[in-house]
C-alpha cells in the first residue's frame, strides 16, 4: 500500500527551513509505530533537514533530481524519479510511506491509498505548505484521534486517517 503521512498546522504549514516547526513526542511516537518495518520516502531537502539521520527499523528512500547525490549510509536508497520509486516498490512487499516534503507528496498524490494527516491545533511561521490543490474529495475519514497537550506535548493535535474512496 502507498500511504501519505505528514503533520501540518491549522494553516497547512508543514515546514520551516526544511524542518518541522514543532516537536510533539506523542505524534513522533505515532509516526514511528505506523512506519516501523516499512519503507519511507522523502525528498532530499527533507532528508537534509533531518541532518541525514536514518530512522531505524525502516528502509529510507531519498528522491532527488541530482544524479550525483549520494548517501554515506548503505541503508539509504537514492532514486531519481517517481517511476524508479514505483518500479522498486512493486518488486517488494512492504508498505511505502510518503513522508514529504510538499513536492514529493504532490508527485505521488494519484498513487496514495491511505493518508495519516496530523493537524496541530496552532498556527506557526514557516515556508513550506501542504499542496493546496490536493484532492481530499477522493478520500474519506475513517478515524480521528485527538491528543490533548500535556507536560511533554505543548500543543493539541488530531491524527486523521483517510482511506481512498473506491470509484465505481
Amino acid at each position: 500500500m502507498i500511504i501519505g503521512i505528514w503533520a501540518e498546522d491549522e494553516q497547512g504549514l508543514i515546514g520551516e527551513a526544511d524542518k518541522m516547526p514543532w516537536s510533539l513526542p506523542a505524534e513522533q511516537k505515532h509516526f514511528k509505530e505506523t512506519t516501523m518495518n516499512q519503507v519511507i520516502l522523502m525528498g532530499r531537502k527533507t532528508f537534509e533537514g533531518m541532518n541525514k539521520r536514518v530512522l531505524p527499523g525502516r528502509i529510507s528512500i531519498i528522491l532527488t533530481r541530482d544524479e550525483t547525490y549520494q548517501s554515506e549510509n548503505e541503508k539509504v536508497l537514492i532514486m531519481h524519479s517517481p517511476k524508479e520509486v514505483l518500479d522498486w516498490y512493486y518488486k517488494q512487499d512492504k508498505d511505502l510511506f510518503i513522508t514529504g516534503g510538499a513536492e514529493i507528496l504532490a508527485l505521488f498524490e494519484s498513487e496514495l491509498e491511505l493518508l495519516y494527516r496530523t493537524v496541530v491545533h496552532e498556527k506557526f511561521q514557516g515556508d513550506t505548505y501542504f499542496p493546496t490543490h490536493f484532492d481530499f474529495g477522493k478520500f474519506k475519514v475513517v478515524s480521528e484521534i485527538f491528543h490533548d497537550k500535556d507536560e511533554r506535548n505543548a500543543y493539541t493535535f488530531t491524527i486523521k486517517k483517510y482511506e481512498k474512496v473506491k470509484q465505481p
